[in-house]
């Protein structure tokens, strides 16, 4: 896509809302108080409050924070463990997690606390696993709702909204001038995508990661090929090429495909593979007109291209006669 028409900074839909879900529903304040509610209910002793972190997976370096814990009041230590657990990365899903299976399958009350001593109370204690229990459910409810709406609108976004004839009529606008120049490849990226989902490929939205526009990605075969989009003279190809290199460079197993309608000229195509591992392939505006005139998939033609450059070594070739497009 040309930088000026890149447009908003977007991430594939599917990470965006799966983000959000665990930021939302990962755990709520409200579980959180309830689960220290319930550990001051069901544990006395200060070290039966550090065993049990340690039993659900709190670390010795997440315990360490506590320092001399038996200067501390059960509360203190409780609030800071979760303030602890809360501030790493992952916030303390894991421990959460586990904290709170313990906690709702509760069924030990120690007799010298509860009976003996009468520092705890059973029945305080099992109204407050109760009403753990109850937020636990509220919560797998909603995040079995948010799982549900998540599927259908990936669902959605993956079904192709325009046919193939459509598409053709849309490229050949643009050919014929109906977008200016610095448009085009925004408008040829759009195509591409709808292409891949006619052709049943699984496609990601246009982002930025690490102050990189990618025109989005589709899933061939198992694998993720970043796509670049270009409407421009061949020649003019060549720069964004070599940058385009390098943002598959950064990624793991990195896949490119570069599309460019005017295809690309000799020298970016030799300098490319020249002593190098190859892991990106050509289509020009010609290989977009075979699949839209229905001489073969879009899906097809990425596997021609792929193979020709696993057992050739070839970037750039005529999908229909399988023979490089350079001299």
């Amino acid at each position: 896509m040309d930088a000026n028409s890149a447009g908003a900074s977007l991430a594939p839909l599917s990470l965006v809302v799966s983000c959000e879900e665990i930021h939302k529903m990962a755990f709520p304040a409200d579980i959180k108080n309830a689960m220290r509610d319930c550990i001051l209910k069901l544990l006395w002793a200060k070290k039966d409050i550090i065993s049990f972190f340690k039993s659900n997976g709190c670390t010795s370096q997440d315990i360490a924070i506590l320092g001399n814990y038996s200067e501390l009041n059960r509360a203190a230590i409780i609030d800071n463990m979760f303030e602890r657990l809360s501030s790493k990365p992952d916030g303390g899903l894991g421990q959460f997690r586990a904290m709170l299976h313990t906690l709702i399958n509760w069924s030990h009350f120690d007799s010298y606390y509860f009976e003996k001593l009468r520092k705890l109370n059973k029945e305080e204690a099992i109204r407050s696993i109760q009403h753990l229990k109850q937020l636990q459910e509220i919560r797998d409810h909603k995040i079995k709702e948010q799982r549900k709406k998540r599927q259908q609108h990936e669902k959605l976004a993956q079904t192709p909204q325009k046919t193939l004839e459509e598409l053709k009529e849309e490229h050949l606008a643009l050919i014929q001038g109906s977008l200016p120049s610095n448009k085009r490849g925004y408008a040829l990226e759009k195509i591409l995508l709808e292409l891949s989902k006619i052709s049943g490929l699984e496609i990601t939205e246009p982002f930025r990661v690490n102050g990189e526009q990618i025109d989005g990605a589709i899933k061939f075969d198992g694998e993720h090929y970043i796509v670049e989009a270009k409407w421009q003279d061949r020649e003019s190809s060549n720069e964004p090429v070599y940058q385009f290199a390098g943002k598959i460079e950064g990624k793991m197993y990195g896949r490119g495909i570069f599309v460019s309608i005017n295809g690309f000229s000799p020298y970016v195509v030799r300098s490319l593979t020249s002593g190098k591992a190859i892991k990106t392939i050509f289509v020009d505006g010609g290989d977009l007109i075979m699949v839209f005139e229905g001489f073969l998939s879009f899906s097809e033609l990425i596997d021609k291209k792929v193979k020709a450059a696993q057992t050739q070594g070839l970037i750039y070739i005529d999908a229909i006669t399988g023979k490089s497009k350079i001299e």
